[in-house]
């Protein structure tokens, strides 16, 4: 051992060709002790280069003692698989090292060890991979390029070993996944692009433990980080497709949260790759559907139009999966995802969320409706969204809904409640709304019910205001024309009666929407009467708003009829009184007036004799009778004449005429309440916004004077 002494000194010279001959003569001498098979010599040469020369604080011994244990291994040859132990791991140390040619040198060391021992170092393969991570991104190129070539040797010797352990590694590269380090991203990438090319080993298995970590990648400011990252994504796709076996379920966690990502082109290959495995992870993705669709439907409103279009295939893909609750398919968390889109900013996407709701719906409505409540308010809620495409989607959802007696019910009166507590709801919404409803669940039926609930509605103001509403959808609404042509015959027909009858009872709260109903029903001696029946209060801005849109009204198709029956006043009396009477309501220089006054200068004068128009003794105004051909006597409203004194075809207009006053004087009642209330209120003062009696008279005059498209709404007024 005294030759080794001299040169084990030799090692530790400044000059690297000094160091270079030491380390040929260890190997010299290793080999001769291998040959001679003395371990427990070559043992204790090789604890000497460990601590006195790669644990010295000098830099020179520390590199010379990494040489000198790659030459032992050199001299070991076949034997150096039992010395490793003592060997590699100091080599490992020093590639922390503080000094980078200390860590070159390990490098070259390691390599040199590799080149001997090949596969017998792969137990040490995590250490090894750990500490090239880190030399991967050296602050040295040239320990850079001593490790980028370590690297291709050890990737070399771990695809043709047998020993290579996967289930080890994965946990240290997930671990690493995340760093940011361009450098360190490109060695991890490569290396799961060797281990993946490796028949015998699964890669793919493993898939779920370092998916994100590449779509993280994916993001990466440099181009070549994003291209390769891609690049393994592509491959690692083409592999699932081919594969018969694959965790859908982990990775589809993955999927939906990177779909989520900010960065776009992240964004476009999460979107792919979940399409793919909508169409190929069959009963696996079940139980994540409901996270899919959460993915799914922002992006169908992205900026992207790439990826627009994958998520509206994968959209169409999911919905068309007829998925059985008891296999596992969660409506209330489909729902709950479907409920929380229609909050989206984009109508595209809350337009897909009610698809689904209407898809479940047909699909699963018990299970559906158990869930209810939890997404009724919302449903009403988008009533007021903006996007006229979204209302009717949701009148879709709700009617179907309604099918149910009970839900109808409730609908209808959410609906009431809706547009009291909103009345831009109404204002913007109400016309729509309402005349949808009537087409997807029959119109009489939807009439019916409103006036039910708004017979007994506490809220006056708000009960004028909807009826006035309902009273002009019906007039003007070509959805509503059957309910029209069935009230036309309330005096004839049992069914138009009933329906007049039920409108009646709410229609009370406007007195220019009984008048527009008892016109319509050509119950004009009754519409005569309740002209008649109008006292000062009645007759307010609002009243002859409401007349002026009647006036215009009678002007179109709808009242043709009506039209023409004044080609015969003798036997339509009432109906020329009554309009007379509206007439004697307005302004004289209203447009409203001239439009009314000069319809009415058409009219033919006929003379009439006394046989033909006579009042019974009794006095009764609804005895008033003309002959028709044939014999028959008929009443001005049309009716046959009946014995009873006050019941027209089973009509009593005179308990009708006193529910009406009835309404109308709890109307004027709170008119006056609030009147004083606001009194109360006000200083001494006059306030620039009270209108005085005069000037509220030039207001009336002003207002029913100009078009109708121009004409001041009344708060709450809808505007068709």
């Amino acid at each position: 051992m005294t030759g080794l002494t001299s040169v084990l000194r030799n090692l530790a010279d400044k000059l690297y060709e000094k160091r270079k001959n030491a380390a040929l003569e260890v190997e010299g001498i290793v080999k001769q002790l291998t040959t001679a098979g003395d371990h427990d010599k070559i043992t204790a040469v090789i604890n000497l280069l460990t601590t006195e020369f790669t644990n010295s604080p000098q830099a020179n011994h520390r590199k010379g003692g990494l040489i000198g244990l790659a030459a032992a291994t050199v001299g070991l040859t076949s034997e150096a698989a039992q010395h490793l132990e003592q060997i590699v791991p100091p080599v490992l140390n020093s590639f922390s090292d503080q000094d980078s040619r200390v860590r070159y040198y390990a490098c070259e060391a390691l390599y040199n060890i590799a080149k001997v021992v090949r596969g017998d170092f792969i137990i040490f393969f995590n250490q090894i991979f750990d500490a090239l991570c880190k030399l991967s991104a050296d602050s040295d190129a040239n320990v850079q390029s001593a490790a980028h070539l370590l690297d291709r040797l050890v990737k070399d010797i771990v695809t043709e070993s047998d020993q290579f352990s996967i289930e080890e590694f994965i946990p240290l590269l997930r671990e690493r996944m995340n760093v940011l380090n361009p450098y360190v991203r490109q060695f991890l990438v490569g290396w799961i692009t060797v281990l993946d090319s490796v028949p015998d080993i699964d890669m793919l298995g493993f898939l779920p433990d370092f998916l994100d970590g590449l779509f993280n990648m994916l993001s990466d400011s440099s181009h070549e980080i994003r291209q390769q990252a891609d690049s393994a994504l592509s491959e690692f796709l083409q592999e699932i497709k081919n594969s018969p076996s694959v965790d859908y379920g982990r990775m589809a966690e993955i999927l939906v949260q990177r779909a989520a990502s900010p960065d776009e082109f992240t964004r476009l290959t999460a979107i792919t790759w979940i399409n793919e495995f909508v169409k190929l992870g069959g009963d696996q993705l079940v139980p994540y559907y409901a996270d899919i669709l959460g993915a799914i439907l922002p992006c169908i409103s992205d900026k992207e139009e790439k990826i627009r279009v994958v998520a509206r295939e994968t959209n169409e893909e999911l919905r068309a999966i007829k998925a059985d609750p008891a296999e596992g398919f969660d409506v209330g968390a489909i729902l709950s995802i479907a409920r929380r889109q229609l909050s989206s900013e984009w109508e595209a996407t809350r337009i897909e969320a009610l698809h689904w709701i209407s898809n479940l719906l047909n699909r699963h409505r018990a299970e559906v409706l158990t869930f209810l409540n939890d997404i009724f308010d919302t449903l009403l809620e988008a009533l007021s969204d903006p996007s006229d495409q979204v209302v009717l989607l949701v009148l879709e959802v709700h009617a179907c809904i309604a099918q149910d007696p009970q839900h109808f019910r409730q609908l209808v009166v959410f609906l009431v409640h809706n547009f009291r507590v909103d009345n831009s709801l109404l204002e913007k919404r109400g016309a729509l709304i309402i005349r949808r409803l009537c087409v997807l669940l029959d119109a009489e039926r939807v009439y019916r019910e409103l006036s039910t609930i708004l017979e007994g509605e506490s809220d006056l103001d708000f009960a004028s205001i909807m009826v006035q509403a309902l009273n002009l959808i019906l007039l003007t609404s070509s959805e509503l024309s059957e309910l029209r042509d069935l009230l036309k015959h309330s005096l004839v027909n049992p069914f138009g009666k009933d329906l007049f009858v039920s409108l009646y009872a709410s229609w009370c709260h406007s007195p220019m929407a009984i008048i527009s109903l008892c016109l319509l029903a050509q119950t004009y001696q009754h519409a005569s009467t309740v002209v008649q029946s109008l006292v000062e209060e009645d007759i307010n801005v609002k009243f002859l708003v409401q007349l002026d849109k009647l006036i215009r009204l009678l002007e179109t198709p709808i009242f043709a009829y009506l039209r023409l029956q004044l080609l015969e006043p003798g036997r339509h009396v009432w109906l020329l009184k009554a309009l007379y009477g509206l007439l004697m309501l307005l302004p004289q220089q209203s447009a409203a007036f001239k439009i009314l006054r000069t319809r009415l200068k058409t009219v033919p004068s006929y003379s009439f004799n006394g046989e033909q128009l006579r009042r019974t003794s009794s006095g009764n105004p609804y005895q008033i009778l003309h002959h028709m051909p044939g014999g028959s006597q008929i009443t001005e409203d049309g009716d046959i004449n009946q014995d009873s004194k006050n019941s027209h075809n089973g009509i009593n207009f005179a308990s009708r005429l006193q529910q009406f006053e009835q309404m109308q004087r709890q109307h004027r009642q709170h008119a006056k309440v609030q009147a004083q209330s606001h009194r109360n209120s006000t200083t001494s003062s006059t306030p620039k916004d009270v209108q005085r009696p005069e000037e509220l008279s030039r207001t009336s005059s002003s207002d029913v004077n100009r078009p109708a498209s121009r004409s001041r709404r009344a708060a709450g007024q809808l505007q068709l």
